[in-house]
């Protein structure tokens, strides 16, 4: 008798969180609207978008300066938040992220190429070398993404799913070393094109860069949907899954482009963004208490969105000193979220051994 209202309320609980999730971050985004080094009321916050008074300070404020980076935290926290919960259910570790990958990495080494060709040709003989105009760190970022991601794609096909994880990682510290070697042939201004870019920030996205930066989610999040269903079979092991006509090498590549789609773009436009991708499917499956793909993406998404809006909230409140860091604030805010999983894993273990 009891058992129906149960599981009506436990199905309902995802719903609930999302319809919570979703008024949690409108209010932030008004707030991120309204703070900064000059503080708006609601009033005109609304002004400023609504466009009839648009040349006004209002409007230049909101629609010029802090709209684009209020959307680009976002999207981008989203994206991210999705790809750290795609690549912990196909590794089934709970530290899996993009930066597991090597995507992260290779990014960085895309971008300090760049500063280093730039240092030593000049930018205006780059330009005319590779014939991309007006090549930059996002477009060094980019290749330096597709190239680990093509290197990662290649690999899948040939190796387990656990030793793929291994690559990435093993493939993030070659390029971690490179970058090194890379910076000491720049100068210090050089390094600090490089190290600005490299503290992640969602102040870089102007009105321009969506159409570059929007498509290519969309897509990865239109294929993360689809592979819900066979997702949440993988999770009880691939011998099951394949029991049910999953075809998982084929589930292994598709999530793998679908993470490239969610994780590339983003830090091609915005930097190495750290933590959001690693501790947002954690929050999403307390918060929902579901553990199906199907329902975990809409909350992963939106704790995404909420968790880098937040931190790009605290990063531009008026401060009288602005030195404040995207990747600080999400490393205060995330290095002891890791740290609980890590210790509470470890207690289970304890206990069930």
């Amino acid at each position: 008798m009891t058992m129906a209202p149960l599981s009506g309320r436990r199905n309902a609980l995802p719903l609930l969180s999302v319809g919570a999730l979703l008024l949690v971050l409108f209010a932030a985004l008004v707030a991120s609207l309204a703070i900064g080094q000059v503080v708006l009321s609601p009033a005109e916050v609304l002004r400023g978008i609504s466009g009839f008074e648009s040349g006004t300070t209002e409007s230049r404020i909101v629609v010029e300066l802090r709209l684009p980076r209020v959307l680009a935290a976002v999207v981008g926290g989203g994206a991210l938040a999705l790809a750290g919960l795609l690549m912990q259910t196909l590794f089934r570790n709970p530290l899996a992220d993009a930066w597991s990958l090597g995507l992260m990495a290779g990014g960085q080494f895309g971008a300090a190429l760049v500063v280093v060709a730039g240092a030593v040709v000049g930018p205006a003989a780059l330009e005319l070398i590779t014939g991309l105009a007006g090549l930059g760190i996002v477009a060094g970022s980019a290749l330096g993404t597709l190239a680990v991601a093509l290197a990662m794609a290649a690999m899948a096909r040939r190796v387990h799913t656990v030793t793929l994880l291994v690559l990435g990682l093993m493939l993030g510290f070659l390029a971690q070393g490179m970058i090194s070697v890379l910076l000491h042939f720049t100068n210090r201004t050089q390094s600090r094109l490089f190290s600005s870019w490299n503290d992640a920030t969602f102040a870089s996205v102007v009105w321009p860069d969506f159409a570059t930066l929007l498509p290519p989610l969309l897509a990865g999040l239109a294929l993360a949907v689809w592979l819900a269903k066979p997702l949440t079979a993988l999770l009880l092991g691939e011998t099951y899954a394949e029991s049910l006509g999953v075809n998982v090498p084929r589930l292994r590549r598709l999530v793998l482009t679908a993470t490239i789609l969610l994780a590339a773009p983003v830090t091609a436009f915005c930097g190495p963004v750290a933590f959001v991708g690693l501790i947002t499917p954690h929050l999403a499956r307390g918060l929902t208490g579901s553990a199906r793909i199907g329902a975990l993406i809409p909350a992963t998404v939106l704790l995404g969105a909420l968790l880098a809006l937040s931190a790009d909230f605290v990063v531009h409140l008026p401060w009288s000193q602005h030195f404040l860091h995207l990747n600080a604030i999400l490393a205060i805010l995330g290095a002891p979220m890791v740290i609980a999983l890590l210790l509470r894993s470890r207690s289970l273990r304890a206990t069930g051994g």
